[in-house]
């Protein structure tokens, strides 16, 4: 193994050593059930707030913006605001009436609201189904981070992160957890700050600019090693050599593109020579001045695109129940609606990097746009703009050791909502009861990370917002706000948006999609499924009127009165103590 792989591979084992040692600290005061599942709600603003934003800035924020940047350009810019924006509206929205209904997971929320057994079980239902789907980019960018910096296979990285999270979730539930991402979150933006800075002083004393009519150009000869089947465009005729099954026949030796698009199977080598334009992806921006312009491409599918993007993403920030239950820990309202405001800033500066990175990788490692891995930009810029040097041998391994814990601590607080949920609906037991929840709760994930082809975070993170807020979101901004919903529309609005897109993400993973407004909104389903479940809960709720609980006003007034009228309070049903 080569020194730099050496480096990056005991980096990361650094901070997965430091996130255990860290948890361990959480089993001295972790004692009750409330504890471990919202840590007896002590949790200030400042620190929630770094605990928030590491879970949140998962392997998908890490590493897929910047791979979205390097493909897109502009238009990728929209991601990173719709998730940013997202905390704009849980902090208006959701955040202190939800610390407020004293609730511990989303079903124990919708039950106290609505009275509801049946919407409690659909709920938990959809919580599971959220979060695994969630855990599944985050275990493969584990597999991901290992291979790239080290050449070992993605399925130790994969079944050594879901080790490494059971075991700092079921030593002390969110009181670990809690510690172990406020160091993660520092430790990510210390990784994307240096690298950034160095890199960024690269480019200033260099004279190359984005701002040309002509595709990117390989900086050196470059070989590229296909591993998943690829379509490629190039804008010019652009030659090589090539090694494989090159548009649908075997070659070995010479090749010609004419522009066009192009298609390479997996296990195919092509060399470019220093200087060769780059082919890109297929659907992507062809040229440095294209990828510079926002809507480059066909306007009125990518406008509905774009919109749907930022309904997924600002919507569903609202609908993750990991983000969710850290709400939960916070003394009150008002810290939790402090902590927003503080999670902005801390994801907004963590954002700018990632995008800076991205953008600079289309200088310095545009390999990428030809072998698809763009999720892998910010892992080699370091090794790339400095070469074989010491220096970038200690920045690799910084990079990875914040991928390692941008993935950890999204993954352990997605262990943690799946666990209270299985805890308080499905198994109703004590602590050892919790600590089997969170190892279920890994195994199946895991299991699929290892047996799953792994897929672009472009593709699997929208899909799971978009499921986030076509369910969640619906049933808690009417919930909080609206005394009229029922129990009733809630189950109907959750199932017809759930529904729709669970059919959009089951078509988009496995089948081929159509082209034009269909396709996407298969790809991109939120613009059609938000409004869906809206109506259906409103509608709904309207013709069965006679259903909205009795206790309907007690309970928006303990929702929104402020806490020093004492009116509020903390349910008890679920509090349980060690045997």
């Amino acid at each position: 193994m080569s020194t730099p792989a050496l480096v990056a591979l005991f980096a990361i084992a650094l901070v997965g050593l430091a996130s255990a040692v860290i948890g361990s600290l959480g089993v001295r005061v972790a004692r009750s059930t409330s504890d471990f599942l919202v840590a007896s709600r002590t949790v200030g603003p400042t620190v929630n707030a770094s605990a928030i934003s590491g879970e949140y800035l998962s392997a998908a924020s890490f590493l897929g913006i910047a791979g979205l940047i390097l493909r897109e350009g502009a238009d990728a810019l929209w991601y990173p605001i719709a998730f940013t924006a997202g905390y704009l509206a849980l902090v208006l929205f959701v955040a202190a009436p939800l610390r407020r209904s004293g609730a511990y997971t989303v079903p124990d929320f919708a039950e106290d609201r609505l009275d509801s057994p049946k919407l409690r079980r659909l709920c938990a239902a959809f919580v599971l189904l959220i979060g695994w789907l969630y855990l599944l980019p985050q275990l493969q960018g584990a597999g991901l981070s290992l291979s790239t910096l080290t050449s070992l296979p993605s399925w130790i990285g994969v079944g050594g992160a879901g080790v490494i999270v059971v075991l700092t979730v079921v030593a002390g539930g969110m009181r670990s957890i809690t510690f172990v991402q406020a160091f993660q979150y520092w430790l990510k933006l210390t990784a994307l700050l240096v690298p950034a800075l160095v890199v960024v002083s690269l480019f200033l004393s260099d004279s190359r600019t984005f701002d040309r009519p002509a595709p990117p150009q390989f900086p050196a000869a470059t070989t590229v090693d296909v591993r998943t089947g690829v379509v490629l465009e190039v804008a010019a005729p652009v030659t090589f050599t090539a090694r494989g099954d090159i548009d649908g026949r075997s070659v070995d030796g010479p090749v010609r593109w004419e522009p066009g698009r192009h298609t390479v199977l997996a296990g195919s080598d092509l060399h470019f020579a220093a200087g060769t334009a780059v082919p890109t992806t297929a659907g992507a921006p062809t040229t440095d001045r294209d990828w510079l312009l926002p809507m480059s491409g066909t306007a009125p599918d990518q406008l509905l695109e774009i919109y749907s993007i930022l309904i997924a993403g600002i919507l569903g920030t609202m609908g993750l129940p990991h983000v969710l239950v850290r709400f939960y820990t916070n003394p009150d309202g008002r810290a939790a609606r402090r902590t927003t405001v503080v999670v902005l800033a801390m994801i907004g500066g963590f954002y700018l990097l990632v995008t800076l990175l991205g953008a600079l990788s289309r200088l310095y490692v545009p390999q990428l746009l030809v072998s698809g891995q763009t999720d892998a930009a910010v892992l080699l810029i370091p090794s790339a703009a400095l070469g074989g040097s010491w220096t970038s041998w200690l920045l690799g391994g910084l990079v990875a050791a914040g991928a390692a814990a941008a993935f950890l601590a999204t993954s352990s607080g997605l262990v943690v909502s799946l666990a209270g949920v299985l805890f308080t609906d499905v198994l109703k037991g004590r602590f050892r009861d919790f600590r089997l929840a969170a190892v279920i709760s890994s195994v199946i994930p895991v299991a699929l990370a290892l047996v799953v082809t792994r897929m672009d975070f472009s593709l699997t993170v929208p899909l799971v917002f978009a499921v986030a807020a076509a369910t969640f979101c619906p049933l808690l901004v009417l919930g909080i706000w609206w005394r009229g919903l029922t129990a009733t529309g809630a189950i109907a609005g959750v199932l017809v948006g759930g529904g729709l897109s669970a059919i959009a993400v089951g078509v988009s993973l496995f089948a081929v999609l159509p082209s034009g407004l269909l396709g996407v909104l298969l790809y991109r389903p939120a613009a059609a499924t938000v409004p869906a479940a809206f109506l259906t809960m409103i509608v709904v709720s309207k013709l069965t009127r006679t259903e909205v609980p009795a206790d309907v006003d007690r309970t928006m007034l303990r929702l929104h009165a402020p806490e020093r009228l004492g009116l509020g309070g903390d349910r008890t049903e679920h509090r349980r103590s060690a045997r």
